[in-house]
């Protein structure tokens, strides 16, 4: 699993660092920027949650 965020829709919310602090952090550009593009299985349904709780649904899960 991947996971990618769009900077042109990302408002930087934070609802995906609450969900998954270990995979996502807000810098200073407004934008969440993302630790680990390629999380571990132990961290997917973190990372799913994260991606669902997006307002903006900047952020997309790629399958490998």
């Amino acid at each position: 699993m991947k996971v990618t965020v769009d900077p042109d829709l990302c408002e930087a919310n934070g609802l995906c660092v609450a969900a998954a602090p270990d995979v996502f952090e807000l810098i200073d550009d407004d934008v969440v920027d993302i630790l680990l593009p390629e999380p571990p299985p132990e961290m997917e349904s973190a990372v799913a949650e994260a991606v669902i709780a997006c307002p903006k649904q900047a952020l997309r899960l790629l399958a490998e």
